[in-house]
Formats: C-alpha cells, structure tokens, sequence
C-alpha cells in the first residue's frame, strides 16, 4: 500500500509571512507601486503594524487599484525614514530572483549542496519565482557577495542582489502583466542559516556570472566609486549587449529603482536610451534591438 503523499503546508498570507520574517518591533519597508499611474509609496513601519488589518487593508484597496505590493528584506533603523544601505539595521535574509530559466533553475537549486534548503520560495508570475533564506551574522557586503554568487550559479536576475531590495508580498496580485497573477509563498524550512552553510565561492564579486555576462564587465570594475546611476548606465550596456530586451532591461531597473526615484520607469527608460545610442555608436555586434527605442517612448519591438 503507497504511503500518502504528504500534503502542502497552506501558503501563508501577507501578515503571517511579515511576522514570520522579522519581529513585531523591527522596522521594514513596505512599498506600493502604480505603474500605471506613476505612482511610488514606501511605507517604512514596524511589523507589527505592517501586518494589522488596518494595514492590510489599506495594502489590499491599493492593490485591488493596480498597484504591485512589495516588502524589503532587511530590518531598518529606528530612526530611518529612507530605505538604503546606510539604513540597515541588520541582515536577516539573502535571496534570489529567477526571472527567466523559470522552473528549471528552481529545480536545479533545489537540487544543489551549494545552498540550504530556502526557507521560501514564493511563486511571483507563471515559471518566475524569488527564493528567500532567513540568516544571522552577516555583514552587507558578505550578503550581497552571496547574492551575487547565487546569481552566476543559478542564472538569477543580477538586478535583485542589493541589500535594500524590496520583493514580492505574497497574497497580493501581480499587476505588472495583462492577466493578474496571485503571488504565493511556500514554506520549505523553520531554520535560520550561517554564511558557512552556503558553499559557494563569494570572495569575488568580479568574477563573472556566466559567460554572456562578461561583456562590458572591465567597465563596471574600473572604479570602485561609481555612482547609483552610473551602476545602473553600466548594467544596461551590459544587459543590452548580451541580447536582453530593451523594455525588460527597463523594467529590471525601473524595479530596482522604486523606492528612491520619483518616477523610475522614466529614469529607467532614459538610462536606457542612453546605453543603446552608446553602444549603436561603438559596437556593431549589438543585434538585440536594430531599431532603437524612438522619441515618442515606444518600445523597439512588441513583447
């Protein structure tokens, strides 16, 4: 006689995954973004109060209203009001967004000894997932250099290695496409994770992440002091002269961009015109989009 398969755990909702993630008192970042509207909100705020109804009632009329819900991962200051590096209390959680590769990255990370079981991984639009492990006793630049590394292993999405990066709220509906999308959470472990745990090599962060990704790399090495912008200029070349799509680029950066831009699907579309006119100027092997993005904004292609 078959043993029963052993049932799901039951996806948690957006204010049990908050207070399972952080304690009431620590402060974290909620933010609401319209794309439609141009619209950015970031609510920085104890657990506690993220996870109220009143909270989440609030969080739930705006996303019935077209706005994309997300939560940072790392516990504020107490007396922060921005959501930035300097702003860090703590690290309490590396991650990884697998936004292209889809169900065979997660089943190839699900299969690897480099990394521990996550503690999350939740399902943000059909084949794309973000992958979230609780740790303790990292430094920033240990958990970034992790992310990093995780990135290259596992062909995840080079924009989603910062520190202050805000993910997906689980229970809430993804607006970004045509077709609303329910973005759950599942649970696959209660333990809480060490940098030793993570067998991957992160005492580089220029070591290429694949091959294609080599491309433009001496550029964003050649200094240390590079401004936010000029990360974000440099990673567009890169992005485009390996064939991304211009309009995904954008929406990696716009993304990235969400909490400290006033309006950052405009800034991502301007760093990006910007990257294509350099790269059509010096390089003729970019093939990814031969017709640029015109001045009315349209995209070169349909996606």
């Amino acid at each position: 006689m078959n043993a029963p398969e052993k049932p799901m755990p039951p996806s948690p909702s957006a204010s049990e995954y908050i207070l399972d993630n952080f304690k009431p008192t620590d402060r974290i970042s909620v933010l609401v973004l319209n794309r439609q509207l141009g619209e950015t909100t970031q609510r920085i705020t104890t657990a506690q109060k993220a996870s109220s109804p009143e909270f989440q009632a609030w969080l739930r009329y705006k996303n019935a209203n077209g706005a994309d819900i997300y939560v940072g991962m790392n516990p504020l200051q107490h007396h922060a009001s921005t959501r930035t590096k300097d702003d860090i209390e703590k690290i309490s959680h590396v991650y990884l967004d697998l936004d292209h590769g889809g169900i065979a990255s997660l089943e190839a990370l699900e299969n690897s000894d480099l990394v521990p079981r996550p503690n999350y991984v939740l399902n943000t639009s059909p084949e794309k997932f973000q992958v979230v492990w609780k740790v303790e006793g990292m430094t920033i630049e240990e958990a970034e250099s992790l992310n990093q590394a995780m990135v290259r292993e596992f062909d995840g999405d080079p924009a989603a290695t910062d520190s202050t990066r805000v993910l997906r709220l689980p229970g809430y509906t993804n607006k970004k496409y045509a077709t609303d999308f329910y973005v759950q959470a599942f649970t696959e472990s209660t333990l809480t994770y060490q940098l030793r745990d993570f067998k991957l090599q992160i005492d580089s962060q220029d070591a290429p992440r694949h091959h294609h990704e080599e491309v433009g790399r001496k550029q964003s090495a050649s200094s240390s002091a590079l401004s936010q912008s000029e990360h974000d200029w440099a990673y567009a070349k890169r992005a485009l002269a390996r064939g991304d799509d211009p309009e995904e680029v954008i929406r990696r950066i716009a993304d990235y961009r969400a909490g400290d831009k006033h309006d950052p699907a405009y800034y991502a579309r301007h760093t990006v015109e910007k990257a294509l006119k350099e790269l059509r100027s010096g390089r003729a092997d970019l093939q990814s989009c031969d017709k640029d993005i015109n001045h009315a904004g349209e995209p070169c292609h349909e996606q």
